[in-house]
């Protein structure tokens, strides 16, 4: 219950740090785009192709990796990922943070207990995220056992919720 306790003083945190950019009447993509630690997340969207899906009726989770965490990747993979001729890898990456439903915090929170510790996210690329908690963290690890940490929670949109991450998930 204290693990509990302590993750609803972070979402709570977290909330409120939030609530001075994310607008309810805007799309995912919309509010994504106005994250100035987004920039690069939503160029990324644009050149894949993603802002009319993305922008749609949803309901989708996003679990948005930030700039720095974009930054984490090999030097040179950003840029390759952007050419035109890699399109499909960019939208197979960038879909891999995507889960289609509405995922509030208090709902993955729930999973994980439900599952006794681990909760398993069906992403709409087609892979897993496995959603655990460590401490007061929730933390996302992908299919190759890299973990990110959700730094922060419930970015309410029109069409479903975002979701920041430390590090970009791969497949």
């Amino acid at each position: 219950m204290k693990l509990v306790k302590k993750l609803g003083l972070t979402v709570l945190t977290t909330l409120l740090s939030l609530s001075a950019f994310a607008q309810a009447s805007k799309t995912i993509v919309e509010n994504a785009a106005s994250y100035e630690a987004h920039t690069t997340h939503a160029a990324a969207v644009k050149v894949a192709g993603l802002v009319e899906t993305l922008s749609g009726k949803g309901p989708f989770t996003v679990f948005a990796p930030s700039n720095d965490a974009f930054a984490k990747l090999p030097a040179g993979t950003v840029d390759y990922l952007l050419k035109p001729e890699n399109i499909k890898k960019l939208q197979s990456v960038l879909t891999y943070h995507v889960v289609s439903g509405n995922l509030e915090s208090k709902a993955v929170v729930a999973a994980i207990k439900a599952g006794n510790g681990k909760a398993v996210l069906t992403i709409v690329q087609g892979g897993k995220l496995v959603a655990s908690i460590d401490g007061n963290k929730v933390i996302l690890t992908d299919a190759k056992g890299n973990k990110a940490v959700i730094t922060a929670v419930d970015m309410t949109s029109s069409n479903g919720v975002i979701h920041v991450i430390d590090t970009v998930v791969l497949f």
